[in-house]
């Protein structure tokens, strides 16, 4: 029989993660865990306790040796930054801080959807974003702006919290960036689908007629959009790209991101999952295009798990479409703030993250 411990209520309770933390302590150490409340001081009850700090906690210890340095470390969402000296641009998941040629590129777990950051935000889902991109950019043979994953290549100021940084950190290079997104699609689904019911086209490209929701096209097609600071991007005509970028860079960047799709959607079939669809971002030093950016991941892809797909319906998905869907449950008009996300769907699109990273890499979440 595996050893009991206790963990009774102290202060501070953050009561929605008890249950994720209840499974998570009791696989990270094999001992079977009684939460009645998460806290921000904790007891473990034992027959002769002796008690010592760790990690800013004050616990009781005995024969039971818990490995909690890290383990609490993402119960809590990183929705903010902070570097002292230094002003962060800040997206709706990234922040990113300018030293000179290179850049700092921190994924948060902030979450948006309908064009909102929603108040709060999904344990972890910053690090399943950087290692899901580490992991494309180690494996697609196109220049990117990946330098690093080590903090300690930055001068960085003194006094911050390194470990938070850990894992959703990325140095790269600064490059000046194409004002389009190109996006990608190999199945009809989203706007696409919405746009193909009432015209046939997709982004002004004709498509067969007949063609089912979620159905595989004949052929990936490329329709960019413009890169917008807030709000939804614009989708645009390729001829409305030529005169932004000009013809060459506009040709090139269409055959780079069908390339890279094609290789990624043969890739991440084999493993389970299927990409719908994704969007990738591009820059320039001197004369060099470079893969920029977050790279095929949920947030900026359709992932559908392989095994239960089915043309003719909306699909089961890895990405953030499953708040969406719980969004549109709950009443929100889309145009004041939106609710805070209950503690299960919390969970439950933290599980979606990580399951795709853990099917696709074929490795173990390394936060877990």
């Amino acid at each position: 029989m595996r050893p009991r411990v206790e963990v009774q209520e102290a202060a501070d309770i953050i009561e929605p993660y008890s249950n994720w933390m209840c499974r998570k302590v009791a696989g990270a150490v094999g001992v079977e865990i009684c939460v009645h409340f998460i806290c921000i001081q904790f007891k473990c009850s034992t027959t002769s306790p002796t008690s010592r700090p760790f990690d800013g906690f004050q616990f009781a210890v005995t024969q039971v040796q818990i490995p909690l340095h890290g383990l609490f470390m993402s119960i809590v969402p990183l929705l903010t930054t902070n570097l002292p000296g230094l002003t962060p641009k800040s997206g709706k998941v990234r922040d990113i801080y300018d030293f000179g040629d290179r850049l700092l590129f921190i994924a948060t777990d902030r979450i948006s959807a309908f064009d909102w950051v929603l108040p709060n935000g999904i344990p972890d889902k910053g690090r399943v974003l950087t290692q899901i991109s580490r992991f494309w950019f180690g494996r697609i043979h196109v220049p990117n702006h990946l330098l690093s994953m080590d903090l300690d290549d930055l001068d960085l100021p003194a006094g911050i919290n390194r470990e938070e940084l850990i894992g959703r950190s990325m140095v790269v290079r600064k490059t000046k960036v194409f004002p389009v997104e190109c996006v990608v699609r190999g199945y009809l689904s989203g706007s696409g689908w919405k746009e193909y019911c009432a015209s046939g086209k997709v982004c002004g490209i004709p498509l067969p007629a007949g063609l089912r929701e979620s159905e595989m096209l004949p052929e990936p097609i490329f329709t960019p959009a413009t890169k917008a600071e807030s709000g939804h991007d614009i989708n645009i005509s390729f001829e409305q790209m030529v005169e932004i970028v000009g013809a060459d860079t506009a040709e090139e960047l269409r055959r780079l991101s069908l390339h890279i799709y094609e290789t990624a959607a043969d890739f991440a079939r084999l493993r389970g999952i299927i990409i719908a669809d994704t969007k990738f971002e591009f820059g320039q030093i001197d004369n060099q295009i470079y893969l920029i950016d977050e790279v095929l991941t949920p947030d900026s892809s359709r992932f559908w798990p392989a095994n239960l797909y089915a043309a003719g319906r909306g699909q089961a998905s890895f990405d953030k479409q499953f708040v969406r869907d719980w969004l549109e449950t709950t009443g929100w008009d889309k145009n004041s703030p939106p609710p805070e996300i209950p503690a299960e769907i919390v969970e439950k699109t933290r599980d979606k993250y990580i399951e795709a990273y853990e099917i696709l890499t074929d490795d173990t979440f390394p936060w877990l």
